[in-house]
């Protein structure tokens, strides 16, 4: 039986400039499945300050934040947990009695995923980027005790700031670098944007290293995690870190914590459509 919404049902949103069904489809299948009176809807706000005063004034309970509004928003909100204020970046906002807290679920999701892959933390890396998604990648290779690595952005203002937080250098191309650790936080590779079906790096940079991982969510087969596992190389998936961050925001929302295994077939069920 369809679940019947009423006046007491909880709004979750999503705030994406190019919004997928994801995290739809993903919170859904777990607020019908633990029978919890919300319901999730993805936007794509047209004036992100304005979709902010509505979180807060309907209320809405919580909002997931996508590119590019992981930094512009701050300003907007009320306290930031340490999981975004350290990085300055935000994925998730709850809305607690108009207040408003955020929160970076996907530091916590690439922690969660260079343990349980085992990724050596002698390895050398490059991060693919500079925006918010990127400075959660780099904050938590640091704190996972990653010693050498580079940023590499064209953007030389942003890219030297979130290298040089950490310690780690800074180039404006890949170049000659041929890290055993690559990992891409650019949109590159994203279904629905320019750089839809393009590799960010040139393959023999994927073949000269260990472990390739993509933050790119959707497809979650990118064109360069094809190529990792056509190299025979250890992949990390978008679709991975959507899932652990996800289940961290379902948690924030409803104060429940959904199991692996609901986790797994929420995911599956996502990723279905």
């Amino acid at each position: 039986m369809a679940r019947t919404l009423n006046k007491d049902t909880q709004l979750c949103i999503s705030l994406a400039a190019r919004p997928s069904n994801h995290g739809t489809r993903f919170h859904n299948f777990l607020y019908e499945e633990l029978d919890l009176n919300y319901v999730y809807k993805a936007f794509a706000p047209t004036n992100l300050e304005d979709a902010i005063r509505g979180i807060r004034g309907l209320p809405i309970r919580g909002a997931a934040v996508s590119m590019p509004y992981k930094e512009q928003c701050i300003p907007m909100l009320d306290e930031l947990d340490p999981s975004a204020a350290v990085i300055a970046s935000v994925n998730t906002i709850v809305n607690t009695d108009g207040h408003l807290k955020a929160y970076n679920t996907d530091y916590l999701a690439i922690a969660s995923l260079l343990a349980s892959h085992h990724v050596d933390r002698n390895d050398d890396f490059v991060v693919l980027g500079s925006g918010g998604m990127a400075k959660a990648v780099v904050a938590a290779l640091h704190d996972a005790g990653f010693r050498a690595g580079t940023v590499v952005a064209r953007n030389e203002a942003t890219g030297t700031a979130v290298a040089e937080q950490y310690g780690y250098g800074w180039q404006a191309e890949l170049a000659a670098l041929r890290p055993s650790l690559l990992i891409n936080a650019t949109p590159i590779g994203m279904a629905g944007g320019s750089g839809e079906g393009v590799m960010p790096v040139p393959g023999d940079a994927v073949g000269a290293a260990t472990t390739v991982f993509d933050v790119v969510a959707s497809p979650s087969e990118t064109p360069l995690i094809s190529a990792g596992r056509a190299a025979r190389r250890k992949v990390i998936t978008g679709a991975e870190v959507v899932a652990l961050q996800a289940a961290g925001q379902f948690e924030l929302y409803t104060g429940i914590r959904p199991t692996p295994d609901q986790v797994q077939r929420a995911s599956a069920f996502a990723r279905s459509a």
